[in-house]
């Protein structure tokens, strides 16, 4: 499949910049298995079919809880990052602790910066840097909002799971195995006002001028599917020729406990906006 040419200048806009600097239920299985049943029976293996498969995974997904391991690999055709996010989140019980570290591809072993959320109800907080002696910031996570592609608002796991819910032209690749168990995979592609949700004025802006520039975009989706009905991979990817931008992230051990701890509030800081590499 041809992939975009895309200036570079353009690309580095829209990925990486700053990216050097520091700053389980069981009616889930049901509802996508039913999906599924649905598409043999009518025969079309329809993107109506297979998307429903998507949705109720997800939708199955959001009721539980699981570990999340998140791999973000952004390139601006002259160098490459890496950023790790690392927990566990609850989407049921709205909350969770994500580890965010930020790393040079070319440099793999050196100290990356790092970034400590707690999801706690409608609050993110965030902390970590040294230079905040302890404190922690927060904002509200409605408010949050992403500033670099395919980037999740404050790094959120509902947002990826949310943009994956409404893949376009959704088909069924095949089965393979996640985690050491059967999956199945099934690929789609994002329009372009999913690829901008919640995304801020100026990015997304950029995003329109590249738009009009080369004649439309083209972003991928990807979900894998267990026999549980839930999600247990997602990638989003976004290829520009030589840049480009793949985020994978992994779900295991669904329906874990997940208990979080709120900061002392004379330690937090009410934050109205948030922004860098490291919060997305």
């Amino acid at each position: 499949m041809r992939r975009p040419l895309v200036p570079l200048a353009v690309a580095a806009a829209l990925l990486c910049a700053g990216c050097s600097g520091g700053s389980g239920s069981g009616s889930g299985s049901g509802s996508a298995q039913e999906a599924e049943k649905s598409a043999k029976t009518s025969g079309s293996g329809s993107e109506a079919d297979h998307g429903a498969a998507v949705r109720a995974a997800v939708a199955a997904t959001k009721k539980s809880s699981a570990r999340i391991d998140e791999r973000i690999e952004i390139g601006d055709g002259t160098a490459a990052y890496i950023i790790s996010i690392k927990g566990d989140f609850d989407w049921a019980g709205a909350r969770g602790r994500l580890g965010v570290a930020l790393g040079n591809a070319a440099t793999p072993r050196k100290t990356s910066p790092r970034l400590e959320e707690i999801f706690d109800g409608d609050t993110v907080y965030f902390g970590g840097f040294a230079e905040m002696e302890g404190s922690w910031g927060s904002i509200r996570r409605d408010k949050a909002e992403a500033h670099y592609a395919l980037r999740a608002p404050m790094n959120d796991p509902e947002h990826v799971l949310r943009q994956v819910a409404q893949m376009r032209r959704a088909s069924k690749v095949g089965e393979g195995t996640v985690n050491g168990a059967p999956a199945v995979h099934y690929r789609g592609v994002l329009t372009h006002e999913t690829v901008t949700l919640r995304m801020v004025k100026d990015m997304r802006a950029k995003v329109d001028t590249m738009r009009e520039q080369i004649g439309g975009l083209t972003v991928y989706a990807d979900a894998w599917v267990d026999r549980s009905g839930r999600i247990v991979r997602t990638r989003l990817d976004w290829p520009m020729g030589a840049a480009g931008v793949k985020a994978t992230m992994n779900l295991a051990d669904h329906g874990k406990s997940v208990r979080v701890n709120a900061p002392d509030p004379g330690k937090v800081v009410r934050m109205p906006a948030v922004g860098g590499p490291l919060p997305g």
